[in-house]
């Protein structure tokens, strides 16, 4: 598993959070900076699969 696919779960994971506790409080700043987080995420975590999937097939 390449290390962008954990990094980009974890971004995932702090997106959630911070867009949650937004959510809660109120916040927007913090809600968008989530959302943010999250979408980041995504693609490190998309950057990951196609970096695992070139080392397959070599």
């Amino acid at each position: 598993m390449d290390k962008d696919r954990i990094k980009g779960a974890a971004n995932q994971a702090k997106g959630a959070i911070k867009e949650t506790a937004g959510k809660v409080t109120g916040d927007a700043k913090l809600k968008v900076e989530g959302a943010m987080d999250k979408a980041k995420g995504k693609v490190q975590n998309a950057v990951g699969g196609a970096k695992d999937a070139a080392r397959d097939r070599d």
